[in-house]
């Protein structure tokens, strides 16, 4: 199995073996790590960082040429294009898709002081904040969860906005303050969800794969992620999406926000769980009738 070096990584990746081998007893696990274009560019801010999938590229080369069976990565990193070599084999239960609100002196979001900093490195969540309080300073922050902790806590920020599943997986939920609805800071599709990689060929991989997958934590990221093909954004792109099912109901919350975080445009649709593909499609194709796609060019332009 590839992965990221990062204490996350590493981490989600424990977890899936652990998974796995609970329900494959006589399988053994070797997992290699790969050093990402992300990872060597740990200074870079994201939106600067040319090509897609900075953090996956070279473990998805590696599952490709032989060199590892399958891959573990955040769903939300996964690009909307992959190859067609390669197949999302499995998805584990969700954890929290909220963004959650990290501070030592501050208890809400809307008790920061005007001129606060805020430290992210989305530009979804950059949009919401300027959008919810254009006051605030949002300055920019790479890192692993806790490394960007360590930076709020020695004063270099007033406060973060990170993904709750990280800060959970890190088992560093006693710092969490406040977590944000999903309704007003809407998560990345894919956010709290883990894909397990692997080529679409590798039958008798992909049978020991889907043994730890969940059904419906599958259904709510294939819609997600069929919205944000449909829409044609991808991480620098502002976009949020959640999927929940509901028996046999999937139901489906889109927004896209502008640069600035004037504008926001916001879609809600359902469909059946057995078709959770055009559910995010269809929603994807409204929200672009409903004015996002000049905010979709506005993102695009140089």
């Amino acid at each position: 199995m590839g992965t990221r070096g990062s204490k996350l990584s590493l981490i989600q990746t424990s977890y899936v073996v652990e998974d796995l081998k609970r329900h494959n007893p006589k399988i053994e696990i070797q997992t290699k790590i790969i050093q990402t274009t992300g990872d060597k560019l740990e200074s870079e801010p994201l939106e600067k960082i040319s090509g897609k999938g900075v953090f996956e590229k070279e473990i998805d080369e590696a599952v490709i040429n032989g060199e590892v069976d399958f891959a573990i990565h955040s769903m939300k990193d996964v690009p909307a294009e992959q190859s067609s070599e390669l197949t999302i084999a499995a998805v584990p239960p969700r954890a929290p898709a909220n963004d959650v609100f990290i501070s030592k002196e501050y208890s809400r979001l809307v008790s920061l002081p005007k001129e606060a900093s805020v430290g992210t490195s989305s530009p979804r969540r950059t949009a919401e904040l300027l959008r919810f309080r254009p006051d605030l300073k949002v300055l920019p922050i790479r890192g692993n969860v806790d490394t960007r902790i360590r930076k709020m806590d020695e004063g270099m920020y007033d406060s973060i906005i990170l993904a709750e599943a990280g800060v959970m997986r890190m088992g560093m939920q006693d710092r969490i303050v406040e977590r944000l609805s999903i309704e007003e800071f809407t998560p990345a599709p894919g956010q709290g969800f883990l894909a397990i990689i692997s080529r679409h060929n590798r039958e008798n991989v992909l049978n020991i794969l889907r043994t730890v997958s969940d059904e419906n934590s599958f259904a709510e990221a294939k819609a997600e992620r069929a919205f944000m093909n449909e829409v044609g954004g991808g991480c620098k792109i502002p976009l949020g999406a959640f999927a929940h099912v509901e028996g046999k109901t999937i139901r489906i919350l889109g927004s896209i926000i502008s640069p600035e975080g004037k504008k926001r445009v916001n879609v809600r649709d359902e469909g059946s769980v057995e078709d959770p593909d055009s559910t995010g499609r269809n929603a994807g194709n409204k929200i672009l009738k409903m004015g996002a796609k000049e905010i979709v060019d506005s993102w695009d332009r140089p």
